[in-house]
């Protein structure tokens, strides 16, 4: 069967999702919603967790391809909060259904966007493997963790406004890190005293 039945399937379910959450959608209500049987459904996706992980595959593959040149550190992290920011009722619902394959999600997502961003951050700069992939477990857990915080807030506050400030507070502390990395000296401020 063509791929766009399957696509068909996954965009129905983020449709459903925006109305009500994981425990109240039916296969039933996605193939009505698609217009298909319910044996396209079943020869697609095992079951609605199949489907779950299947979406938020989906979506961490399209972020990735749509992000392939990443200038900032901001420019991640907006990376990662995409489809929660455009689906909200959607990413609640799915992040209450399943936290764990949700952060699986996130983790992927922002892993790709910190190594992306640091290779663009260290071009020409020779690094040790165990150093840069202390930076990129550092900044992705910085990430991840923000955009949790977001969501266990119920995505209360605006978390654009909140990446901005972070960066605007922590600007040159990825390219400190990757110089130490280096064994590049950092010229210090001189201090007040």
């Amino acid at each position: 069967m063509p791929n766009f039945t399957r696509d068909a399937i996954i965009k129905s379910f983020l449709g459903l999702l925006s109305e009500k959450p994981v425990s109240k959608i039916t296969v039933k209500d996605i193939v009505e919603d698609c217009g298909i049987n319910r044996n396209s459904f079943y020869y697609h996706f095992q079951d609605l967790p199949a489907l779950i992980e299947a979406l938020l595959h989906a979506e961490a593959d399209r972020i990735i391809s749509e992000n392939a040149s990443l200038e900032s550190f901001e420019d991640c992290i907006m990376a990662a909060v995409s489809l929660a920011q455009n689906n909200k009722n959607a990413v609640m619902h799915l992040y209450q259904a399943d936290r764990g394959l949700y952060g699986q999600y996130l983790n992927r997502i922002a892993e790709y966007a910190v190594e992306k961003y640091i290779s663009t951050a260290s071009k020409g700069i020779d690094i040790p493997d165990d150093d840069r992939n202390i930076i990129v477990h550092y900044y992705k857990c910085l990430l991840v963790g923000m955009v949790l915080d977001w969501m266990n807030s119920g995505m209360q506050y605006d978390i654009s406004s909140r990446v901005s400030r972070v960066c605007e507070l922590f600007d040159g502390s990825m390219q400190q890190a990757i110089n130490r990395a280096s064994g590049q000296k950092i010229r210090q401020k001189p201090s007040d005293d």
